[in-house]
């Protein structure tokens, strides 16, 4: 019986990756496309991107200009990430808080259908399934241990080189579901990031006949794009965790221990920030 870290032997298995040029694994990336052609899976790919991260990349770029034409430094602005939509109004504001959450996982659904023309189905192709849990925890787990400190370190110097803007992780009140959305919101982050822009994407690539090597950069440079509104450190930062996830998936052919990892960075960031903003003097507040 093989380890959990061992690639399945063979071509095609589900979510698991196939042996490519050298011997390698490609992470399942080279996947049957099933007939469809390319300037089909071209077009798909686009859409996909403009109805999710590849917008939120432009809205970011547009977001950084306006920071830097603005009086006053990056450090001295903020950039917010989960705030209330209704001030004053728990329940209304709950109400958007959840809306917002599950509408942010519809690119998700399209791409599980869109996948679920490849033999694999779904997204079981990249390996986002309950199939293995304990090994997707525990490496999740192990990375985002890895990640997080660095990336926290990474954000603190941008900060104080003036290259960032200082993030506020959370700003919303302090009412009873206000931790339950904090971890949900980290969760849909999670999700719809590693799904897209390393799975799917990866994988379309790959049929497209990209190479690694260039399938790898895009990957990276869209993660880092859609963080530019944080600064030139969100940019950096995660234009590098992305070459690290792409290498990651590839290795172990699954973007669940991607995601586990993901949500834990985010869910430590958010939670941390509610509790100790205010509290700690290396913690930057706006």
């Amino acid at each position: 019986m093989q380890s959990d870290a061992s690639p399945v032997t063979g071509a095609d298995s589900p979510g698991r990756g196939r042996r490519g040029p050298g011997g390698g694994w490609d992470g399942g990336e080279a996947g049957v496309s099933d007939g469809l052609s390319k300037p089909v899976l071209r077009g798909e790919t686009v859409l996909v991107l403009a109805l999710s991260l590849g917008a939120s990349g432009v809205s970011a770029l547009i977001s950084f200009i306006g920071s830097l034409t603005k009086p006053g430094g990056l450090k001295d602005q903020a950039a917010m990430l989960n705030s209330s939509h209704a001030p004053g109004r728990p329940w209304l504001d709950l109400a958007w808080q959840t809306f917002g959450i599950a509408t942010a996982l519809v690119p998700v659904a399209l791409v599980a259908h869109l996948l679920m023309r490849e033999r694999a189905g779904g997204l079981r192709a990249v390996g986002f399934d309950l199939r293995r849990p304990g090994f997707d925890l525990s490496r999740g787990a192990g990375v985002a241990a890895v990640i997080g400190g660095s990336g926290l370190l990474l954000y603190l110097g941008a900060r104080a080189a003036g290259f960032n803007l200082t993030v506020v992780p959370e700003a919303l009140p302090d009412v009873w579901w206000k931790f339950p959305v904090l971890i949900a919101s980290a969760a849909q982050n999670a999700v719809v990031e590693e799904v897209i822009v390393v799975g799917y994407l990866l994988r379309r690539l790959g049929q497209l006949g990209w190479t690694p090597v260039a399938a790898l950069a895009v990957s990276a440079a869209l993660r880092g794009s859609y963080h530019l509104y944080q600064g030139v450190g969100g940019l950096i930062g995660n234009m590098v965790m992305g070459v690290i996830f792409v290498l990651l998936y590839r290795r172990w052919g699954r973007v669940g221990p991607l995601v586990a990892a993901h949500a834990l960075i985010d869910i430590v960031a958010f939670l941390g920030y509610a509790l100790l903003a205010g509290k700690v003097g290396w913690l930057p507040t706006v």
